[in-house]
C-alpha cells in the first residue's frame, strides 16, 4: 500500500478546485461516450457514497476562510494498493466487494490523517472536509518512459491492477476556523507519518499507528505477518 500527498494532479492548488474535479470525472465521462447505461461512480465522504462533482467544488472552494489568494487550498492524496493488494481484495470480496473494502480503508486513511495533526477540535475525518474517488484505471502520461519510446500512447490505459483511491481534502477543517497542511512547513504538520520525497510527501502505512494497521488486518482478514509482506 502506498499513499501519497500532491498538490493537485492538474498543478495548482491555490484556485479553485473545478478543474481538479472535472479531471477525476475522466472515468464517468469515458464510461458514458461507450455505455449509456453505465452506473457512475461517485464520490464518497465518511458519512455518503453518492456525492455528486458539484457539491464537491462547493464543499471545497467554499471551505476557505482566512486563506489568501496565495494560500494552498486543497491537497489531493492517493491510495495506491499493490497489485497482491488488489487481486487478494478481489479474489476474496469480488470485485464490487473491493471496491467498497478501498472506499471504507479510505476513510480509515482519512481519520488517521485527521488525529496525527494532533489538534484540538480535530478527532477524526468527521472533522474534515475531504472527498474521495474511486479510480479503476491509470493512465499513461508523456512522462512515462514507454510514451517517449512510443510503446505507448498518452492517455492510454495502463495494464495490471490498477484500482485506486483520489482524495481532495480541503486546506481547512470541517468547522472553516482551522488550518490544515500535511506539508513540513505547516503548524499543523504531520511528522510522525509524513516523510519528504522529491516534490511529494510520502505517507507509508506501516507508520501508521497500530490502530489504523489493526482496522486493516479485520477488513481484509489478513493475518500480521503476510499483511507485513505485502503492504510497503
Amino acid at each position: 500500500m502506498h499513499i501519497n500527498i500532491t498538490k493537485s494532479e492538474t498543478g495548482n492548488n491555490k484556485g479553485s478546485s473545478s478543474q481538479l474535479v472535472a479531471y477525476l470525472e475522466k472515468e464517468n465521462r469515458l464510461a458514458e461516450k461507450l455505455d449509456q447505461y453505465h452506473q457512475l461512480e461517485y464520490w464518497f465522504s465518511h458519512d455518503r457514497h453518492n456525492i455528486q462533482p458539484y457539491e464537491v467544488r462547493q464543499g471545497i472552494d467554499n471551505n476557505l476562510a482566512k486563506l489568501s489568494k496565495d494560500d494552498a487550498k486543497f491537497f489531493l492524496i492517493n491510495i495506491s494498493p499493490s497489485e497482491k493488494e488488489l487481486l487478494y481484495l478481489k479474489e476474496r470480496y469480488g470485485t464490487e466487494g473491493a471496491k467498497i473494502y478501498l472506499k471504507n480503508y479510505a476513510n480509515l486513511v482519512m481519520d488517521a490523517y485527521a488525529r496525527n495533526f494532533k489538534r484540538n477540535g480535530i478527532d477524526g475525518n468527521k472533522d474534515l472536509v475531504y472527498y474521495g474517488k474511486l479510480e479503476e484505471n491509470r493512465y499513461y502520461t508523456y512522462k512515462d518512459l514507454e510514451v517517449r519510446k512510443g510503446k505507448a500512447i498518452k492517455g492510454g490505459i495502463k495494464p495490471g491492477e490498477q484500482m485506486h483511491v483520489q482524495i481532495i481534502v480541503s486546506r481547512k477543517d470541517a468547522s472553516n476556523s482551522i488550518k490544515l497542511s500535511p506539508l513540513n512547513n505547516s503548524k499543523g504538520k504531520m511528522l510522525p507519518i509524513v516523510k519528504r520525497s522529491g516534490n511529494l510527501t510520502e505517507l507509508h502505512l506501516s507508520s501508521y499507528p497500530k490502530l489504523y494497521l489493526t482496522r486493516y488486518l479485520i477488513m481484509t482478514g489478513r493475518s500480521k505477518n503476510l499483511l507485513s509482506t505485502l503492504i510497503r
